[in-house]
């Protein structure tokens, strides 16, 4: 008996809990597709990218690689292969990790009705984009975490899109969390962590001129002409037209060439690629793990993102560290609020530090786009670029751009991201850049937040 009483009152006890176990498990149900259904409220029901016959013909009229680079089309094709470029090329995963952090709209009308000014007269800001006068894809904005805006002219929400040159941003962050840890110092020359350097033309520029794009090496994205130094680097990732002399790898293209120097280290501003991707390789030396996997383990499984992001990766699974970065807009939004006051709402980590911030915002040499080696002039209203971000305005807009019209657009103080891609016109016609009049409706709406 001693025994059996004890058991008794057990069943008694987990009978109840079993009880009380399933009306929670009900009430938690209810919670969640409560929750679901309010954040999927915006979302319009699924409809395909594109058609059989369609995804066919663009497969068929990609140029031949070994004649030309896959890139090259305009137009509507640009804008299918920018959209598509998972299922034109390997790439390599970007993964997400833990529920979705929902962000939740609170969209203002205002920016709809914001006034742009075209060539056909004054529209409303989402007429712009729906207009000839754009190629805008799709724009995000998010204000203290909430969605105000969301517009997709020529996309679907759930596609990934290519950020292009947006994509460098997440070699340079990634140096900082290492710089925060004691594991990088930015005055060091890059061939202290890569050895490999020693003998090339790289050798003894620190890596802060690398961030800054002012490395002094003659591989300039600006020289793009078969057989230039970034060229060959391009190739050699199977991003460009291969010939045999390519380099097998860009990790062997970046130690054989010898493209020299246009001029000293930290004098001018040259953007280059290049410079990009020994970023990442350092990276990639210290965390002893492929880039892709670097940029999961540090900033993708910390965010509620949707989905999983991935990289271009045409050659041996080697990441497109310069522009290859494929990922959903809002992804993207959630990225660039890890850079404002509301990391909170899609992180519990504060990834991005205070110090970082304060270099990308005060820490700027203009001296560098003073002395850029093709400049045109320097906007009165940029302060300098540093750490592979494009610009740094007197407002503290903080903007990466992309080169076929996709951008990524920060303002810490006023707790603003926005983003938006997009693609180039054919060669005979021109489209409006989307960054100005979207500066203006942020600086109109929110200049005094």
């Amino acid at each position: 008996m001693r025994n059996k009483l004890p058991l008794i009152g057990c069943g008694r006890l987990c009978a109840a809990s079993l009880r009380v176990c399933k009306k929670l498990a009900v009430f938690l149900a209810i919670t969640l597709m409560t929750a679901t259904a309010a954040a999927n409220k915006n979302r319009a029901p699924f409809e395909p990218a594109s058609t059989v016959e369609e995804t066919l013909q663009q497969h068929r009229v990609l140029p031949d690689p070994a004649e030309e680079v896959w890139w090259i089309p305009t137009g509507t094709n640009m804008a299918w292969n920018n959209k598509n470029l998972h299922q034109l090329f390997p790439t390599v995963n970007v993964y997400r990790d833990g529920p979705v952090r929902e962000l939740a709209y609170k969209l203002r009308q205002e920016i709809d009705d914001y006034p742009v000014d075209t060539p056909s007269g004054v529209l409303r800001f989402v007429d712009f984009l729906d207009s000839n006068h754009s190629t805008s894809m799709g724009v995000v904005i998010v204000h203290k975490g909430d969605i105000v805006f969301e517009h997709y002219a020529r996309m679907q929400e759930y596609q990934k899109p290519i950020w292009w040159s947006v994509s460098k941003v997440f070699s340079s962050t990634l140096i900082a969390i290492l710089e925060d840890r004691g594991l990088v110092d930015v005055a060091k020359p890059v061939d202290y962590y890569l050895p490999e350097l020693k003998n090339s033309d790289f050798t003894g520029v620190t890596v802060r001129n690398f961030l800054d794009m002012a490395s002094g090496i003659d591989c300039s994205d600006g020289n793009y002409e078969r057989g230039t130094c970034y060229y060959e680097f391009e190739a050699s990732l199977n991003d460009a037209v291969r010939t045999e002399n390519t380099a097998d790898t860009p990790y062997e293209a970046l130690i054989n060439m010898r493209p020299g120097r246009w001029a000293e280290q930290g004098v001018g501003f040259d953007y280059s690629g290049a410079n990009t991707f020994i970023l990442s390789w350092i990276v990639e030396r210290i965390m002893r793990m492929p880039f892709q996997d670097a940029v999961t383990r540090e900033i993708w499984h910390h965010l509620g993102a949707e989905g999983d992001a991935s990289f271009y990766a045409a050659r041996y699974g080697i990441a497109l560290s310069t522009g290859g970065f494929l990922a959903k807009p809002r992804d993207m939004a959630r990225f660039g609020l890890l850079f404002t006051p509301s990391y909170n709402v899609v992180s519990d980590n504060r990834i991005i530090s205070d110090r970082y911030l304060d270099i990308i915002l005060n820490g700027g040499r203009p001296e560098l786009l003073h002395n850029a080696r093709f400049s045109t002039g320097v906007n009165a209203a940029i302060k300098h670029n540093v750490y592979q971000w494009d610009r740094v305005y007197k407002n503290n807009d903080i903007y990466k751009g992309g080169w076929a019209g996709q951008g990524l657009l920060i303002n810490p103080d006023r707790d603003l991201v926005a983003v938006y891609v997009g693609y180039m016109k054919d060669g005979q016609s021109s489209e409006m850049s989307v960054l100005t009049p979207l500066r203006r409706i942020l600086d109109g709406l929110y200049g005094k937040d």
